[in-house]
């Protein structure tokens, strides 16, 4: 797949539901600042993001097409996206940042319902200084509130465009870890095993691995989500590897266990419930169907490892342009799956105090059921000697 960017119906889309929504909540504008909505809305794509110096900004009008209103440093490369009407500033200009930029021109829209809607919501946060925030709410004429059931609402369901992206980066991991067993030589630490499947990854052709945590462990690993360090595999040891890796801005989000020789029964028998909890998922999670449900459907495999009072883990979520979108597939959570909903499962279980496993695929809600869109985990745990 050598397909970068979309198609100019795919954005005419997102804007023709965006604007339907706004209609249905009474939203006048919608106010965009952050990287993953701005590239969702326009195509925009760039690494200086990485810059905190400057602000960027996208207008959704109720009717009409958006407007970017962005520092003079991006003109040339917003104007390679589908937008037209581009608006820039000197930056940086610590004084004023856009502001009064951005406040002219949404004071000029016609207002029928009084309200701009921003991303003030759950998982999400402006990228915009707060006092400029402050700024614009005393001099708009209209009432700034959180559009975040309408924004996650449009990123919920995936194009097939976008599922393609996402089943690509998918394979390509799969494949990497794959590989991984054999690039593992003895006295490699974590860093040094973080490195190979790194350049593995680049070499099969993810665009980035923004994350990556590799942990060891005797046993088991006693967390998840830690960089790696400086610690030497042995005999006896759990290797542990998640990844977000990218492909044209959409993430992969699943991981592998290892053992470094000989793994135990203990070991193999909680790898066992684990991978039979996520293909009870995989095998149940039909269009319909609640997430409190599919959270069920891998709880009940782990019954004998859950306390009496579990009931604030998640056993997986939703990813594509962010590693990690919601929903959350909790005990609580009453959504249904729907056609097109991306989704990683993801049951753990710590078997002792300060050990445990995770187990992680990546699947597709289709009309007949899931499609997995990572390579199945082998049934046994992956023994490296």
């Amino acid at each position: 797949m050598s397909n970068y960017g979309f198609k100019l119906k795919e954005y005419e889309n997102r804007l023709e539901k965006a604007q339907s929504l706004m209609h249905l909540n009474q939203i006048d504008i919608l106010l965009i600042t952050s990287e993953q909505f701005m590239r969702y809305f326009t195509g925009f794509s760039t690494q200086f993001w990485q810059s905190p110096t400057r602000p960027w900004y996208l207008i959704i009008p109720i009717k009409g097409l958006p407007k970017a209103v962005i520092p003079d440093i991006g003109l040339s490369a917003m104007q390679k996206t589908w937008i037209k009407e581009i608006y820039t500033w000197p930056s940086p200009r610590p004084k004023d940042e856009g502001i009064s930029l951005i406040s002219r021109l949404m004071n000029e829209f016609p207002s029928k319902f009084n309200y701009v809607g921003a991303e003030l919501g759950k998982e999400m946060s402006l990228r915009m200084p707060l006092t400029d925030f402050f700024f614009l709410q005393s001099t708009l004429s209209r009432k700034i509130i959180d559009a975040s059931s309408i924004l996650w609402e449009l990123r919920l369901i995936k194009s097939n465009a976008e599922i393609d992206k996402i089943k690509h980066i998918c394979k390509i991991s799969s494949n990497s870890f794959e590989n991984l067993p054999s690039l593992i030589n003895k006295g490699d630490s974590e860093r040094d095993i973080a490195k190979k499947m790194k350049m593995d990854l680049i070499s099969q052709g993810a665009d980035s691995i923004p994350y990556l945590p590799v942990i060891s462990g005797v046993g088991g690993v006693s967390q998840i989500i830690y960089e790696p360090t400086n610690r030497v595999l042995k005999s006896g040891d759990i290797l542990f590897i998640d990844t977000g890796s990218t492909y044209d801005g959409y993430f992969c989000d699943f991981d592998r266990n290892y053992s470094i020789g000989k793994a135990s029964k203990n070991v193999n028998d909680i790898y066992e419930i684990l991978w039979v909890a996520t293909q009870n998922a995989i095998e149940g999670a039909t269009p319909g169907l609640f997430l409190s449900d599919l959270w069920k459907l891998m709880a009940n495999s782990l019954n004998k490892y859950l306390p009496n009072n579990f009931n604030k883990g998640r056993f997986g979520h939703s990813f594509g342009l962010q590693l990690t979108e919601p929903p959350s597939i909790t005990f609580n959570n009453n959504m249904k799956l729907e056609p097109n909903m991306v989704l990683t499962l993801e049951p753990s279980i710590e078997f002792t105090p300060g050990k445990m496993l995770v187990h992680e695929e990546n699947i597709v809600i289709r009309e007949n059921g899931a499609e997995l869109l990572t390579s199945r985990a082998p049934y046994k745990i992956v023994e490296i000697n």
